[in-house]
Order: C-alpha cells, then structure tokens, then sequence
C-alpha cells in the first residue's frame, strides 16, 4: 500500500498520464468506467425522485462528475490536487470544484438542500487507512441520515478475485493493493455506515486487456457476467447508506 497516495497526483505529467494511458481508450479502465456509467445512470433514476447533489470526494479528473451530470441538480468535486481539478473542468466538468487539504480534519462538503449522492471512485484501494476513515468522515457528513441519500465506493482490487491469482507474484509491488469486502464493511460501519447493494464491474484483470487473444473474450466475459457475481468480481461498486 501507498503511504503517499493523496501527494501522487499533484503534478501534471502524472495527471496526463492517469487520463491518457491509465484511461486510455478502448483499455481496461475504460471498459469499466463505461459499465459504472451505465449503472449509475441507472441507479440515480431508480434511487431519486428528485434529482439528487452530486459530491464527487477525490473527484480527479472529472471522470464521474460527468457521468451524471445531466441527472443531478448540481454538483460538486473534491480534490486536493489542483492538476487533477484544472483536468476536470478541461474535460467539460460544470461542477462547482473544491480543493481540500491533505491532511487535517475531514473536509467539510458544500453546504446543499435536498438528497445527496456522494461517490468515492478509486480512492480506498491504494489509500492508507487514515486517508479512508478521512473520505468515510466527509461521506458521514455529507449524508447525516438514512433518508439523505445513497454513498458510492468503488473498489477497483477486491479480494479474493482473478486478480489475486497474481497476488503472491506481486507481492511487495507499490501498486498492487487488495481490499476485502469484509474490510470495506467495516470501514462503512465505523463512519454508520450499512451496505445495501454491490455491483461486479469486472471479473477479469488489467492483464487481460494487454494480451490481443484474451481482450475479446475478457470484454465478452466482464460485460455479460461482471454485474451478476459481484462476490468474485475484481472491480466493485459498494451501495451504502446512513444506519440511522
């Protein structure tokens, strides 16, 4: 695990490459990141009759920000990079941008009326438990009751997986991470937080889409099975709400 996650994204060049290889086109971030797009488009209609704030914590480049951005009443990204901030509003992002501090007291969200979603996509995985209780403490504060709306988490190594068929291989490697559910449920319920949902957005792992005579058939089998078996799935979304 990285100790220096949150500082990892501060300069450009980093940031250029997050958005141009990490989530490059027709790749394996790319593949998923259009399957949580679907199911959230989904998930906002289904869950509000109203439409919902967005806060968007550690929001980067924009990337769910815009997922949404015709389905909420507004919306707000949290970052604290400002290179990953100057990415999201180059993407497109109309969302009111917020940079927060690396460390200190949990940021405060923008004061809003009405239900709230509140979406953390590829921060608790390679983030140091601190980081995590601090984005769960946001979260908390963001959604103070049952009723206030719907918190999303994504992780994007869940264990056990395909993915950790390679674990003891890469063992050691500063970006290989693993994240349990059981560890996810516990970091939610500290923060009174219940899971009501999970959805698979990947089976298969990175490794899959660089080899040309698996891509087909890992994109065939992601698609078609990743939302049914969400208990072996590599990259997941986890739906909670407020306990009280």
């Amino acid at each position: 695990m990285r100790t220096d996650y949150p500082n990892l994204f501060l300069d450009d060049t980093v940031v250029d490459r997050y958005r141009d290889v990490v989530y490059a086109k027709g790749g394996y971030a790319a593949a998923i990141s259009a399957r949580q797009r679907a199911f959230m488009r989904e998930l906002v209609v289904r869950e509000f009759t109203a439409p919902p704030v967005h806060h968007d914590f550690a929001c980067g480049t924009g990337r769910a920000l815009l997922m949404l951005d015709d389905l909420v009443s507004s919306a707000h990204g949290y970052d604290v990079s400002p290179a990953m901030l100057r990415a999201a509003r180059d993407a497109g992002s109309t969302a009111e941008l917020h940079r927060v501090a690396i460390e200190g007291p949990a940021p405060a969200p923008a004061p809003t009326a009405g239900p709230a979603l509140v979406t953390m996509f590829r921060l608790l995985l390679n983030a140091a438990p601190a980081v995590r209780d601090r984005a769960l403490a946001f979260a908390a504060a963001a959604l103070p009751t049952a009723e206030s709306g719907l918190l999303v988490l994504e992780n994007h190594g869940r264990s056990p997986s395909l993915r950790h068929l390679g674990a003891r291989r890469r063992r050691g490697e500063a970006w290989f991470a693993e994240l349990t559910d059981t560890e996810v449920t516990d970091l939610l319920a500290r923060h009174g937080f219940r899971l009501v949902g999970r959805r698979g957005c990947a089976l298969t792992s990175r490794g899959w889409y660089r080899r040309r005579a698996l891509r087909g058939p890992a994109r065939l089998l992601d698609d078609r099975l990743a939302h049914r078996l969400p208990a072996v799935a590599t990259n997941v979304l986890y739906l909670a709400r407020r306990t009280a």
